[in-house]
């Protein structure tokens, strides 16, 4: 019998964030044709890899936020590209926010007014560029268990004082988040990737064991996060890394974690988009939202200063007006865990109201007496944060952010390896297995060498006499002239490479031409750009730069012949 897949709860969103890829600007320098959401990873477009994985988890309801300049080559994409139609229905709405600039912060977008609009629910973020074997499904009931299933977070710890978690769970707003972070070091590890540093604390020992394999054995609270950078800006101004007596006194366990990402894959309760809308310092999620609200659990007075009594006041408010649940038929929360027969409520018993000091008759004021009592403000419990922190070891799934050439590089060699469709059957195949290795064979020589195996070779591709090619990725209608070598590259589409050209490690933008007998190794080549013949270059980046005249070029350097390349405008960086 097949195991029943959990499936999210009605009404979950997804909003996938498409930048600007500064980071990717050799193959993006025209975003309003070629925006990096289009970026191809192992011949397959950027934006196909988050799309899929939420269908694959039964989220449908999903929203790409993108600016303007971007909109329509978007657009154009989904109703044309092979990969992207082929997706499930319904197709994934575009939203494009008039005031959303290739410059905005990630929690500025949230506050938006089309995306405040657009948000009903409980909502999956995620960037464009993220690659996640993890199964989606594994991860939302994980978030389902421990924030928004049975008690809820904040309900299950002794001094919470708000209303029980419904059946609904949605009238107390007082769910927590989920953040994912991957190892950085190891095998496929790259050089220079950027990193966070991360404070964790463990969870309470569920009185039920966590099933094997389950993602909860990795979980803990998040109690600190911020980028490398700015921990390494503290330590500098501080000559250490202050830490507070406060979160000390919280949780006396804590973990600090220096090699992981943040993966910018978070689920968040509807509440967070009040808090965004009220707090306008916020300008990133990872480092404002995720890390004042983890500090906030600890750290006395920031969840004042956050606005978090306000939020949650309105949450109810917002509950009591509309009613708990649709059906009208339950007029009042239920404690779900009371009626559980294998674990109790862990709310705290109800204490006897503490008596009035009496004064005597002879030292009793009009005034003292005629004085309201005024009942102290329930103590704010600030939901939790989960950190889902993905175990580092060699078979554990891909979860990667790809936004630089040299991951880019990476992880397009390392997809290229996965069996294919044809090869492992459809059940045992990877999700982001290709069909064949080889699309077109009849494109492919007799005599040369294309080592199958950690090769990927799209539609339409030339490969002519005496090439070799081993652990390389072509896109669509490429083609390898002979005596070409080509190892460790990714080329995209409509690529010429020249005859018994050498290229080793590079990667090669859309219908970009390499002259013949040019070596290359490390290099990035811009689309639409030219590299001489007979061309030698190391850890190069090929780019064109517009608007540069003969007069511009001779002040490169201070030297004509050093300073500009081929045409005058072709400049090796």
């Amino acid at each position: 019998m097949p195991h029943a897949l959990p499936m999210p709860a009605p009404g979950f969103q997804a909003l996938i964030l498409c930048g600007p890829g500064v980071s990717l600007n050799t193959f993006t320098s025209n975003p309003e044709e070629f925006p990096k959401a289009l970026i191809p990873i192992a011949n397959r477009p950027m934006i196909w890899y988050p799309l899929d994985w939420c269908y694959r988890m039964g989220i449908t309801n999903i929203h790409l936020i993108t600016p303007p300049s971007s909109a329509k080559a978007i657009e154009a994409a989904l109703s044309q590209n092979p990969h992207l139609t082929s997706l499930p229905t319904p197709s994934a709405d575009i939203l494009v926010p008039q005031s959303l600039t290739q410059t905005s912060g990630t929690a500025e977008i949230l506050r938006l007014p089309e995306v405040q609009a657009a948000i009903t629910g409980d909502f999956l973020v995620l960037p464009c560029d993220i690659i996640c074997e993890v199964a989606g499904e594994s991860l939302l009931e994980a978030w389902m268990i421990q924030q928004a299933g049975f008690g809820g977070a904040a309900a299950a710890t002794l001094d919470y004082r708000g209303p029980k978690m419904g059946i609904s769970g949605e009238k107390s707003g007082r769910r927590g988040g989920l953040g994912v972070w991957f190892e950085t070091k190891g095998e496929g590890s790259v050089k220079g990737e950027e990193t966070d540093f991360v404070i964790t604390t463990p969870l309470e020992t569920p009185s039920v064991p966590t099933p094997e394999g389950s993602l909860r054995s990795h979980m803990s609270r998040l109690v600190y996060s911020t980028t490398t950078d700015t921990l390494r800006d503290i330590t500098e101004e501080k000559k250490s890394f202050p830490i507070r007596h406060g979160l000390i006194r919280k949780h006396g366990r804590i973990r600090m974690l220096t090699t992981y990402r943040d993966a910018h894959i978070y689920l968040f309760p509807h509440w967070v988009l009040d808090l965004v809308r009220k707090n306008d310092s916020m300008d990133s999620i990872s480092e404002d939202l995720v890390g004042w609200w983890a500090k906030a659990g600890w750290q006395d007075g920031l969840a004042d200063k956050l606005r978090l009594h306000q939020v949650f006041d309105d949450a109810e408010d917002a509950g009591k007006e509309h009613g708990s649940h649709h059906s009208g038929l339950l007029e009042e929360e239920m404690d779900i865990a009371s009626l559980s027969t294998t674990r109790t409520s862990a709310l705290a018993p109800k204490k006897p109201k503490p008596q009035q000091p009496e004064f005597a008759s002879r030292v009793s004021t009009p005034g003292l007496q005629s004085s309201p009592t005024i009942s102290p403000r329930e103590k704010l419990v600030v939901p939790p944060i989960i950190a889902y922190i993905h175990p580092p070891h060699a078979s554990a799934p891909l979860i990667r952010r790809v936004d630089t050439p040299a991951i880019l590089l990476a992880v397009s060699l390392r997809l290229a390896k996965l069996d294919s469709v044809e090869e492992a059957g459809r059940p045992a195949s990877s999700p982001f297995a290709h069909a064949h290795k080889i699309a077109y064979l009849g494109g492919v020589a007799q005599r040369c060498t294309v080592t199958k195996a950690d090769c990927l070779l799209a539609e339409n591709v030339t490969v002519e006499e005496k090439c070799v090619i081993k652990e390389s990725v072509i896109g669509a209608n490429c083609h390898v002239k002979s005596g070409a070598r080509l190892t460790r590259c990714v080329l995209m589409e409509g690529v010429v490479v020249g005859e018994r050209c050498q290229l080793t490690g590079c990667v090669v933008g859309r219908r970009a031409q390499v002259g013949r007998e040019a070596v290359l190794k490390e290099c990035e080549v811009q689309e639409a750009n030219v590299v001489a013949e007979e061309t030698e270059a190391k850890g190069e980046k090929f780019m064109v730069f517009e608007g540069l005249d003969e007069e511009g070029d001779e002040g490169v350097d201070g030297d004509e012949e050093n300073g500009s390349a081929e045409e005058g405008n072709a400049v090796e960086m």
